[in-house]
């Protein structure tokens, strides 16, 4: 047999690198993995963690948050009101409300993207829309896609 969740875990917290990454088909472990490394890392209870707020601690990211935080309303009925909904939370209130970080997102996702492509919270930052500036006369407004021409 090989060894526990809570033994990986361990090798994981032990491990000097600053980021690791672990690849596994679905089906073999990683959200409990993850859940344990969690505990492990971060054992306090949800009032303490309130107390102290977010600002020294230990992020632990892993795609079921993703699935959790974020989904497309593509507003199949109309098609006019596309947009990506964000589930808030505590880290989504830190990192926006708080720390007030808005401007920093934008300028990280249009890094990886494009200047063009534009997201715009919205005041209860619980939505993102994004538009697509092809020149100052021509803005395409919430847009899902861009498609280019090349």
């Amino acid at each position: 047999m090989g060894i526990s969740l809570l033994e990986v875990a361990q090798q994981l917290n032990n491990n000097t690198q600053n980021v690791q990454l672990i690849y596994a088909f679905n089906g073999t472990g990683k959200t409990r993995l993850s859940r344990e490394f969690k505990t492990l890392i971060d054992p306090r209870e949800e009032e303490e963690t309130k107390e102290n707020g977010l600002k020294n601690r230990k992020i632990l990211y892993y795609n079921a948050f993703t699935e959790d935080l974020f989904f497309w309303d593509n507003d199949l009925s109309d098609d006019q009101e596309l947009k990506l909904k964000i589930h808030s939370n505590n880290f989504t209130k830190w990192v926006l409300e708080e720390q007030g970080q808005e401007d920093d997102i934008y300028k990280t996702f249009q890094n990886y993207n494009s200047k063009k492509l534009i997201p715009k919270f919205n005041s209860k930052y619980n939505e993102v829309i994004f538009t697509y500036r092809e020149s100052d006369e021509n803005i395409i407004s919430n847009i899902t896609r861009v498609v280019r021409n090349t």
